[in-house]
């Protein structure tokens, strides 16, 4: 039987968060985090990675930039970026972002 353990309320979770943009590992699901993030309308700077991940909005929407051109990431919506691409967070994005690596 399920504990309470197992139930994550990623909202509340993103809220009680110190920080903008510092996520927290909620959980590892086969071998990938799972982090929460609160986002908070300022830019956050190119990166890559020698992985694939998942951009998850929960609520609000994610500015993405990626290969020069934005992409507009609402609630509810999911963006792949594959390993070794780079994406920037433009400024504008607000809400709470799940990441899957």
């Amino acid at each position: 039987m399920p504990t309470p353990m197992n139930l994550i309320n990623l909202l509340g979770c993103a809220d009680s968060l110190p920080q903008a943009w510092q996520s927290s590992i909620m959980g590892r699901v086969g071998g990938a985090n799972i982090k929460v993030l609160r986002m908070d309308d300022m830019a956050y700077p190119a990166e890559t990675h020698d992985y694939a991940e998942a951009l998850l909005v929960l609520e609000g929407q994610m500015r993405l930039s990626v290969d020069d051109a934005l992409v507009e990431v609402g609630a509810g919506q999911l963006y792949l970026v594959p390993a070794g691409l780079p994406h920037a967070v433009a400024p504008g994005s607000q809400g709470t972002l799940v990441i899957i690596d």
